[in-house]
């Protein structure tokens, strides 16, 4: 199976420019930021997390904490990736119970990737509040999770993908949108 560049969603700027729109409406709808943290979902929600933190900072001079979450552990389709995952790891350096924590990912799809981070946050302790925030929701729901934080929303095919390229990892900054061909 390969696949066919269709066209790209978001530019690096556009990237940027939606970070900062959604760092804001994070410490509006949460009146502030003194009890956010934000938790990272291992590979891609992990820089993003910390951009936001980083906007958070520049105009409300408030330090989030940011975690990383691995969910490796917590899929539901384990079985299925192989006879050893790889399992990275996490870091969450603060208690989470009564915090207001935001999870960050790159592309909600069917939902199961954030339900494996639920029930790995719900391991580490009773958070106040556990709230949602992807750069892109491409729809197609197995599970009822809804994003309360979204940077653009596209419906996709099944056979569409969204790639999410970032610089810290890929070397590159941009969101493509993807055909998969047999």
């Amino acid at each position: 199976m390969r696949v066919v560049e269709k066209r790209q969603l978001l530019s690096a700027e556009e990237i940027s420019r939606t970070l900062n729109r959604l760092a804001h409406e994070i410490v509006e709808k949460s009146g502030g930021a003194h009890h956010v943290a934000l938790i990272g979902v291992r590979r891609r929600g992990v820089p993003l997390s910390q951009r936001l933190a980083v906007a958070i900072k520049g105009f409300a001079q408030i330090d989030v904490p940011v975690g990383t979450l691995d969910i490796t552990l917590y899929r539901d389709d384990l079985s299925t990736i192989g006879p050893q995952p790889v399992v990275q790891s996490t870091n969450i350096d603060f208690a989470v119970d009564n915090r207001d924590l935001v999870i960050v990912d790159d592309v909600l799809y069917t939902g199961r990737t954030i339900r494996a981070a639920m029930n790995g946050l719900f391991d580490l302790g009773r958070p106040k509040r556990v709230r949602l925030l992807v750069l892109v929701d491409r729809g197609h729901r197995e599970l009822p999770i809804e994003a309360t934080f979204i940077g653009q929303t596209i419906q996709t095919s099944d056979t569409e993908i969204v790639e999410v390229r970032l610089t810290e990892i890929d070397g590159e900054e941009r969101v493509m949108l993807v055909d998969r061909v047999s």
